[in-house]
């Protein structure tokens, strides 16, 4: 059976295993922290490669960032990793083959071949995280566009007044309200703006200092703040999803990132459904979870 070793290169941290065509680990994922300067961290893949190489067939690599046509370089900034980045060659830190696909894309690949959305060509994962990742499968493959580029779904615009500026510098992106950074901007806001604060369990607290992991806390413990504050994220996270169902027409709508448990997934499969003019779609739960980027870079290596 082919193996490939695949890594998943963030901001913060770099994880990697040796996974095969199944998407099942041959080891323990391990992790390392991501070196502050990009040429560190193509000697730290080149040197994994040389420690795995008699072990595997392929390398596949999950990053953030557009990746070129050639599956070899990202194409894009990438803010969260040292400046230069963008200008390595994986393609060199091994012999044997090396994918390279954008961690997104990767998240759906394997969402779509063993998770949430296997059986539908037609479906697209919506990761939320600090941003928001998607990743958009049609008739089967992957959608990336002319430049890689394809399904950059956080940086669709929800107003059009300049209500919220982003951390891309523009102004009200999807991401900025529908994000993890959606969901702290939204707190800090409804923090000042609603009555309902003073009754929290957190009014002791000032807005600038409330945290997600309060909203999320106040929700376990009915605040009923907290439980508007997150309302009023999930509603942002339905106007961007109504927008991607209508444009893609998807079999299935996976929601990824360790807020979707809060959700009430069948709530909003029902509202997405009442709004959309496209035939009705299913929303669903991630199935694989955190490492659905390592997962998918493999198979992809592989295939």
């Amino acid at each position: 059976m082919k193996k490939a070793l695949s890594i998943d290169i963030g901001g913060t941290k770099i994880c990697y295993a040796i996974i095969d065509e199944n998407g099942d680990y041959c080891c323990e994922p391990e992790k390392v922290a991501t070196p502050k300067v990009a040429q560190e961290i193509f000697s730290l893949l080149s040197s994994l490669a040389q420690k795995y190489d008699s072990q595997i067939d392929a390398i596949g690599l999950a990053t953030a960032g557009a990746v070129n046509s050639d599956n070899t370089r990202v194409v894009s900034s990438t803010p969260n990793l040292p400046s230069g980045y963008n200008s390595l060659d994986f393609s060199k830190i091994s012999s044997k083959k090396v994918f390279v696909e954008n961690d997104a894309n990767a998240a759906a690949w394997a969402e779509y071949k063993l998770g949430a959305a296997k059986g539908c060509d037609y479906n697209i994962t919506v990761t939320l995280g600090t941003g928001i990742g998607t990743g958009i499968i049609n008739e089967g493959k992957l959608l990336r566009g002319k430049s890689g580029a394809g399904g950059e779904s956080g940086s669709m615009k929800i107003f059009a007044d300049k209500r919220q500026k982003c951390t891309c510098g523009r102004f009200d992106c999807w991401e900025s309200y529908a994000s993890g950074t959606g969901l702290r901007n939204c707190i800090y806001n409804m923090a000042i703006s609603e009555p309902e604060f003073s009754d929290s369990i957190f009014k002791d607290k000032l807005p600038s200092e409330l945290t997600t992991y309060d909203v999320i806390a106040g929700v376990r413990k009915d605040d009923s703040f907290c439980k508007k504050v997150f309302a009023q994220w999930v509603e942002y996270l339905f106007v961007g999803i109504v927008n991607l169902v209508n444009i893609f027409d998807p079999q299935c709508v996976v929601i990824s990132g360790g807020m979707g448990e809060f959700i009430d997934v069948n709530e909003l499969e029902n509202r997405v459904n009442s709004e959309i003019v496209v035939q009705p779609v299913k929303i669903r739960l991630a199935e694989m979870k955190n490492n659905a980027g390592m997962i998918g870079a493999a198979l992809l290596a592989l295939q």
